[in-house]
């Protein structure tokens, strides 16, 4: 705790520069042709994931911890607002059918609820009580992690969340695009991603949004590698939700196995896992 205070002190002693906020590097964006708009576009895009590269010192403690949780029987949970809480509900959203987990072990919420995922709630985000008893809704403990997303880094839902969420004893982490933020200053992880100024100024959806997804497939795919939810390089746990994905795990179990297609098949289709599948011709051998 005392730790945590030091930290919060030294960030506010710092003068918080938002590069997101900043007034784009392009001007004259309506008298570009399509072509130099998306070329610029792209242009500034691949500057993102050198930004990402550069905050990997910062995530891999995150990305351990919450592992170190989730392996003892907690969840991970993501807050944000507006297009931060919406990657965070996609990333949470996909990892059950990627790696065959339940579907409240990593779990997204956003500031105004399901209905902001596709409409803009009126000043959600401004709320600081609001995340705290969002959380409480599953439960939330000790063996949790929560994650608080925010481009600016300054988000009261945000911060709100983060701070009660300290003060119950809960790990904390957060994914951000400033440095020195009062997101930053409230998580014991954080994660500072400074992709720079956005193409039309200020539209953080663009490479702020591209960051922080980024951040959140690095974090999730490596949490779930870490619980062995990935055998080799595949999703042995991944759900067989329709025809490709059932004929991906038919390959799968062929490459892991030497069995032909036809054997392959009639495996998958008895045990419903690919893992199970290739499970059961390994033990047999």
């Amino acid at each position: 705790m005392e730790l945590q205070i030091n930290k919060k002190r030294a960030y506010k002693n710092r003068i918080m520069e938002i590069v997101t906020e900043k007034e784009s590097n392009y001007h004259d964006l309506d008298k570009m042709s399509v072509g130099e708009i998306l070329y610029n576009i792209n242009k500034e895009d691949q500057t993102v994931a050198d930004a990402v590269a550069k905050a990997i010192p910062q995530l891999e403690p995150l990305a351990s911890i919450t592992a170190e949780k989730m392996k003892k029987g907690g969840r991970l949970f993501y807050i944000g607002a507006g297009t931060s809480g919406r990657l965070g509900v996609l990333d949470a959203s996909e990892c059950p059918p990627t790696f065959g987990v339940p579907f409240d072990w990593i779990v997204g919420i956003i500031a105004g609820g399901d209905t902001a995922i596709r409409k803009a709630v009126e000043f959600a985000e401004d709320d600081t009580e609001q995340a705290w008893k969002d959380l409480q809704e599953f439960d939330i403990t000790e063996d949790d992690v929560v994650v608080g997303i925010a481009a600016s880094g300054t988000t009261p839902y945000v911060i709100g969340g983060l701070n009660t969420a300290n003060a119950h004893g809960i790990v904390t982490g957060c994914v951000v695009c400033n440095v020195g933020s009062p997101v930053a200053a409230e998580a014991q992880y954080p994660v500072e991603v400074v992709v720079g100024p956005e193409f039309v100024s200020g539209s953080t959806r663009m490479k702020s949004g591209t960051a922080q997804k980024l951040i959140l497939n690095m974090l999730s795919t490596s949490v779930m590698i870490q619980l062995g939810r990935v055998k080799g390089n595949k999703m042995v746990d991944m759900q067989l939700t329709n025809h490709k994905l059932f004929s991906r795990g038919i390959n799968m179990i062929m490459q892991e196995t030497g069995k032909d297609h036809d054997i392959a098949t009639q495996l998958l289709e008895k045990y419903g896992s690919v893992r199970k599948a290739i499970e059961s011709v390994l033990i047999n051998h």
